[in-house]
């Protein structure tokens, strides 16, 4: 499960819209809007290609993507 509002912060933050998530992820704007909301699972390529675009720190990968 994924830390839905610490993404959305990185997002907002970063000034990036879920649309520019959704294009660096090669998927529809609402396929990654029900992955962000925990309905769909991202894949762990996934997420990586995600953490890289939002630049977030390798040991900061879990606290985003692995959020019980």
């Amino acid at each position: 499960m994924v830390n839905t509002q610490k993404l959305k912060g990185r997002i907002k933050e970063m000034n990036l819209t879920q649309e520019n998530c959704a294009k660096v992820l090669k998927i529809r704007t609402p396929t990654f809007n029900q992955k962000i909301n925990n309905i769909r699972p991202f894949s762990l390529s996934q997420a990586e290609i995600l953490a890289k675009f939002l630049q977030i720190p390798d040991e900061q990968f879990g606290i985003y993507f692995f959020y019980q």
